[in-house]
């Protein structure tokens, strides 16, 4: 049975254990696999072509492997956007295969520009001039490689999502009562029900500090931590109580009670810092929703 409490200590101990190097670990996983897989591809290159007596020079294969595998790194951040954007969910994975098939196309564009690029300018270096002809065949090939890395990268992503998601804990509106009376539905929720690790709990929506705009999902703050609540900043706006959350951004949403002070910028914007010192981006657009007088409106 659910009830209204914090997650247990065993649970928020595991996630926020993790917290401090989460950041870390993300961009260590990439650069470790990139430079391991430069290293043996590089090695196994070589090796091939001295059994075959292919008649390359040693550096080679390392200008080789080592373009491709650095600008496939560079183009991380890329990869981590566009599967935000087009993230492959249950309820998603139609509307988002068309467009991760267009997203491969274009990665390998710049995948093999930019290795190409380098390339020749390694290959100048050495006096020596990189042939990369006929150019639409070489693609083909290149793509039929990369696809797959592409493919590769997209599942690892979104596995690792999931399995965040489910230490971080997954927020659901709570839904009305078996029996309620279907001319009372729940517009406004006054709880979330938050799954986490096989365990259920309820939030308050009074103590949800502030929302935030992530992907397909809003992110609600309660506390120090983060519950992802699969919706969009529209609907939930919506369904909050106007006088107590106003909408600050295009990505945020302030729950009134928690903010410590609105600061004036030059630019029109304001800067609103959150009783627990957490500084909040409020825009022009939206900046006449915080005075009283308004919401009382």
């Amino acid at each position: 049975m659910s009830s209204t409490a914090r997650p247990s200590a065993p649970d928020a101990s595991l996630w926020d254990r993790y917290q401090p190097f989460r950041r870390s670990f993300e961009w260590g996983f990439w650069i470790v696999s990139y430079l391991v897989g430069a290293i043996t591809h590089s090695l196994t290159t070589l090796m091939d072509i001295r059994r075959l007596d292919l008649g390359f020079e040693a550096w080679e294969p390392a200008a080789w492997e080592w373009t491709s595998h650095g600008v496939a790194l560079a183009l991380v951040p890329a990869v981590l956007w566009y599967t935000r954007r087009f993230p492959l969910h249950v309820d998603t994975w139609r509307r988002s295969l068309p467009w991760l098939a267009l997203g491969s196309v274009a990665w390998s564009a710049l995948h093999v520009a930019g290795m190409v690029a380098l390339r020749k300018v390694i290959y100048a270096a050495q006096g020596d001039q990189y042939n990369f002809s006929p150019w639409l065949l070489e693609f083909v090939y290149e793509y039929l490689k990369d696809f797959r890395h592409f493919a590769g990268m997209v599942v690892t992503i979104e596995g690792y999502r999931l399995l965040v998601r489910r230490l971080q804990g997954e927020a659901s509106v709570l839904a009305a009562p078996e029996g309620a009376p279907a001319a009372e539905p729940m517009d406004r929720p006054e709880r979330f029900l938050v799954r986490k690790l096989g365990k259920e709990f309820l939030v308050a929506a009074g103590d949800v500090e502030w929302l935030q705009a992530s992907g397909n999902y809003v992110n609600l703050h309660v506390r120090g931590r983060d519950y992802p609540l699969r919706t969009t900043m529209a609907a939930i706006e919506a369904q909050l109580d106007p006088a107590r959350f106003v909408r600050v951004h295009r990505s945020f949403i302030v729950n009134l009670d928690c903010v410590g002070e609105i600061e004036p910028l030059d630019t029109g914007d304001a800067r609103i810092a959150m009783r627990d010192g957490t500084p909040i981006p409020c825009s022009r657009t939206y900046r006449d929703a915080l005075r009283p007088e308004r919401r009382a409106a």
